[in-house]
């Protein structure tokens, strides 16, 4: 068994996130899922869905749920979830979080919570004033 990963964002861009990951890897380690949130339909049916999303991916093993803003419509459906101990709440997502929790598939909900959370602080770094070729 391993943890389930859902990515629950503002339009697609959790799908985006999700694809480009498994593009540069090769690979997906997780069973996991995309909800992407629009205007459209009320907070309560993406509430339902999410609900959907995670007994589907679960294997029993607990949900890591990525979301995008802390906050925001998606984020707050995201921390409707952790009701659940099985259950944990991520936000901010980005890339590098994504290939960092790839490369550490095999840890256990909390500890890969920690990576998730290193992973997306590690990959925001102002960059130098020269290009990489200058070394």
């Amino acid at each position: 068994m391993s943890v389930g990963l859902l990515l629950i964002t503002h339009h697609e861009l959790g799908k985006a996130l999700l694809n480009t990951a498994v593009g540069t890897l090769g690979h997906n380690p997780f069973c996991s899922a995309t909800l992407s949130v629009a205007r459209e339909l009320e907070p309560e049916v993406f509430n339902a869905r999410a609900t959907r999303l995670v007994n589907e991916i679960d294997s029993g093993d607990g949900v890591l749920v990525l979301t995008d803003m802390y906050g925001s419509t998606p984020g707050n459906i995201a921390c409707c979830l952790r009701n659940d101990h099985r259950i944990a709440v991520v936000a901010g997502v980005n890339l590098p979080m994504l290939l960092r929790i790839f490369n550490y598939a095999q840890l256990d909900l909390d500890e890969l919570t920690e990576k998730a959370l290193s992973g997306g602080r590690d990959g925001v770094i102002h960059c130098p004033n020269r290009c990489p070729s200058e070394s």
